[in-house]
Parts: structure tokens; C-alpha cells; sequence
């Protein structure tokens, strides 16, 4: 029995906003690193992947509890994102913002081709849940203690973000984005401050990757292309939030899923095949052509 058309679209609301904390982390590194170095992060997905596999590798292979394969995880997907800065960003920073999103671009296949060669290019993976439990809202929609885990960890990350980027740390990393010379005449370090984007902006990747890994199985490239690929609605998540706006981000990812979701209704799919990417798409499209600065662009301290 099909439900009511409200009933749907609350469901489906309901599951956009839970999938559109995934993207809204992804977007949250994304933001980070364009405003702290004017690059942008096509690796971002898979630092979160690569955590996500050294997590599994963790609890699975190595038998280590859930709280110490997660901390693992983190730090192998925050060590890929200092990586990146020093052996590819730092050596390129005076190149054109095209050669420095080539460079990431390039991260991101190394990091998808070390998944295959040290995982098998053929192996499917589920990584366990934090929580099994469940429950079911009263319109229908059924949310796992997962989701509300992702959602948590999302909320609390964007009110840690809101307050270090009121900190000096924080005002430094927008000072050495603005005025690299003058940030260094004052005593900012503009070395310090660039490893210190990349290090947070990995250590998100790293939390959307493990907490999303238990949504689905996954494999290799699981958070660029899976059946959970965040890496294109991060970006348009962080396009949303005029790719400076960290409240942006987050409304942003949370936005890119709820339209995600309601336009994969029956009403939609039954009438416009694909209509899920496209109905997303022409949305974006629209805002580029309307608001080109982003729908979600606060004051230059918290945006």
C-alpha cells in the first residue's frame, strides 16, 4: 500500500538530513582548506576512506576495541592529510590554483590505488556499527543510532569549528590565507598554520569516512564514488556556502541531502529517469546563475 504523499516527503526529508551530515563533514574540510589555502581539496573524500580502511584494518584484522581502531583510523587519515600538505601543496604553493587541484586530484587516485593494492580490488567490506540500535519516528521514517551518531558528531564538530575560528589559531589561518607576507612579518607561521588546515580538514574527512563506512558496505574509492559518495555533494555543499561560510557547510550538506532524498521519490523517478542527479544539478545550476557568492555566507569571523 503506497503511503500519502506527506507521509513520503517527511520519510524522505528525514533520511536527506541524516545522509546530508556525511556531505556536510566532507564540506566542512573542503571550506577549511580553501580558506585557509585558496586550494581546492579533491582528496578530501579519501582521506575519509583511508581512515575508514585503517579502522577496519584495526578492528577486523587486528582485533583492537572499537574506541582504539577509530582513534587509528583518525590518525592514519589526519597523517594522509599532513602528507598531502608537505609533499604536494607546500612544493606547489606558488603554482596556479589549477595545477594545485590537479596535485589533490592526484592524492586521491594514489590514495584510491593503495586501497586496492593493499585491500584487493575485488573485496567488499562492511565495517561494524558503533550502535545497532534503532527506532522509527512517528510519520515512518526508520533512523539508526548510527545516523544520530553521524548527526552528533556533526553538530559538535561545526561548534568546536565556530569557536577555534574565533582563536588565535583561527584568526591566523584567515590572516595567512589573506596576506601571506604580512602574516609572517607579525610573527604567524605560515608553514605552522597551512599543516594545521590540513591536519583538521583530514580529521573530518577521517570522521565522515568511519562513521559512514557502517551505512553500506564498502570498497575501494567507497567515499569518492560508493554508494555513500560524498566528495561531489561536498562540493556542492561547500559551493552552497560561497566555499568560505563553516555554518554553510553544514546547512549546505544538510540541504544537499534533503534534495537528494525528495527528489528520489516515486513521483520524480517514475516520470524523470535519473531525476535524483538531475533535479540536484539544475538546483545547484540555479544558484550559480542567481547567487553565484553561495546562498550561505555569513560574517568573515564565523562564515
Amino acid at each position: 500500500m503506497n503511503l500519502p504523499l506527506y507521509e513520503q516527503l517527511a520519510i524522505a526529508l528525514t533520511a536527506g538530513v541524516l545522509r546530508g551530515a556525511v556531505y556536510a563533514l566532507v564540506a566542512l574540510g573542503i571550506v577549511l582548506v580553501f580558506r585557509g589555502s585558496g586550494v581546492f581539496n579533491f582528496a578530501q573524500a579519501e582521506f575519509g576512506t583511508t581512515g575508514l580502511f585503517a579502522a577496519y584494518w584495526a578492528l577486523t584484522v587486528q582485533g583492537w576495541s572499537y574506541p582504539v581502531s577509530f582513534a587509528f583510523g583518525m590518525a592514519v587519515a589526519i597523517a594522509l592529510g599532513l602528507l598531502t600538505e608537505r609533499l604536494v601543496i607546500h612544493p606547489l604553493r606558488d603554482s596556479s590554483r589549477v595545477t594545485l587541484l590537479v596535485g589533490t586530484a592526484g592524492v586521491a587516485l594514489a590514495a584510491i590505488g593503495l586501497q586496492f593494492w593493499l585491500f584487493n580490488e575485488t573485496l567488499v567490506m562492511s565495517m561494524p556499527k558503533i550502535h545497532d540500535g534503532y527506532f522509527t519516528t512517528p510519520w515512518g521514517a526508520i533512523v539508526t543510532m548510527q545516523e544520530l551518531i553521524t548527526l552528533g558528531v556533526l553538530a559538535g564538530g561545526a561548534a568546536l569549528l565556530a569557536l577555534f575560528f574565533r582563536s588565535p589559531s583561527g584568526l591566523a589561518i584567515q590572516a595567512a590565507q589573506q596576506e601571506r607576507v604580512a602574516s609572517e612579518l607579525v610573527g604567524i607561521s605560515v608553514r605552522r598554520v597551512s599543516m594545521l588546515t590540513w591536519g583538521i580538514a583530514a580529521a573530518l574527512g577521517g570522521l565522515a569516512g568511519i562513521l559512514a563506512g557502517p551505512y553500506l558496505t564498502f570498497s575501494a574509492g567507497f567515499l569518492s564514488f560508493g554508494a555513500v559518495g560524498s566528495l561531489l555533494p561536498g562540493f556542492m555543499a561547500a559551493v552552497l556556502a560561497g566555499m568560505r561560510s563553516m555554518p554553510g557547510a553544514v546547512a549546505g550538506g544538510l540541504l544537499v541531502g534533503a534534495i537528494e532524498q525528495l527528489s528520489s521519490l516515486e513521483v520524480f523517478a517514475e516520470s524523470i529517469p535519473g531525476a535524483g542527479a538531475m533535479i540536484l544539478f539544475v538546483f545547484l545550476l540555479v544558484v550559480l546563475l542567481v547567487r553565484p557568492q553561495g546562498i550561505f555566507v555569513g560574517r568573515a569571523v564565523t562564515a
